[in-house]
């Protein structure tokens, strides 16, 4: 759990770091994020939902619960990922695909994790 959490409070550096210096935008964006923490990892821990090959969450198949905070989740990752695109002068797709080795190389053992393939795997200890 610590080694998860470290990953995203990465992301949360990176937004503080890309997103104009201390404005409500970005406070709100990591506040919201933060919020979530506890029960998106409650929900990966639980195989509801994984994280995709582009740096989103997905609620697997067969799953209805966290719709909502995955929704809202992606929301605020998108908007971090186009603030990283336009400061690297790339676009959102790369900067999802890299963010989404990062959490992959991350991940606890049990988490689910789409491959660049679009194959759907536990990540293994």
């Amino acid at each position: 759990m610590a080694l998860r959490r470290k990953g995203f409070l990465i992301l949360l550096v990176m937004v503080a770091g890309l997103v104009a210096g201390g404005t409500a935008l970005a406070d709100n964006l990591k506040t919201r994020m933060l919020e979530r923490l506890p029960t998106i990892l409650d929900l990966k821990t639980r195989g509801v939902v994984g994280e995709n090959n582009q740096g989103f969450l997905e609620v697997l198949q067969g799953q209805s619960e966290g719709q909502d905070v995955v929704a809202a989740e992606n929301q605020d990752r998108r908007s971090v990922y186009e603030q990283i695109a336009r400061q690297t002068n790339t676009g959102i797709q790369i900067v999802g695909q890299r963010r989404a080795l990062q959490i992959a190389d991350r991940a606890t053992p049990g988490e689910w994790l789409q491959a660049e393939n679009g194959n759907w795997y536990q990540k293994e200890e």
